[in-house]
């Protein structure tokens, strides 16, 4: 079963519910696709709640340092699976359905997270 969060503040992440978007677009996703990408953040969840021991337990600043590249690693791979799940739905669906712009959004996607 997925767990879908009401609208508001859950552990310091903003969910909106079905009514409400930031962006006003939405994508409806495979139950598959949705519990791989949420076991994805729960794990970088963890790893984050892992940092802050290790903060709060004076750990030495290298190994910090080491598990925090590790999260930035893993919110990598979390983007390029959703980037390719994007690509491979909403801009080819976009595309075919005659609305080019989406490109001009995927181009400017891309340079942002590629900061």
């Amino acid at each position: 079963m997925i767990t879908r969060y009401p609208t508001g503040v859950y552990k310091g992440v903003l969910f909106m519910n079905d009514k409400e978007c930031c962006c006003g677009r939405k994508k409806k996703r495979s139950e598959e696709e949705f519990r791989s990408l949420m076991n994805r953040l729960k794990r970088i969840e963890g790893q984050v709640r892992g940092v802050e021991k290790m903060l709060e337990n004076d750990a030495y600043c290298p190994d910090i340092l080491t598990q925090v590249s590790a999260i930035n690693s893993a919110l990598n791979s979390f983007n390029k699976e959703l980037l390719a799940s994007h690509i491979k739905s909403c801009v080819v669906n976009d595309i075919r359905a005659g609305k080019d712009e989406v490109i001009d959004e995927l181009v400017a996607t891309l340079q942002k997270i590629m900061k």
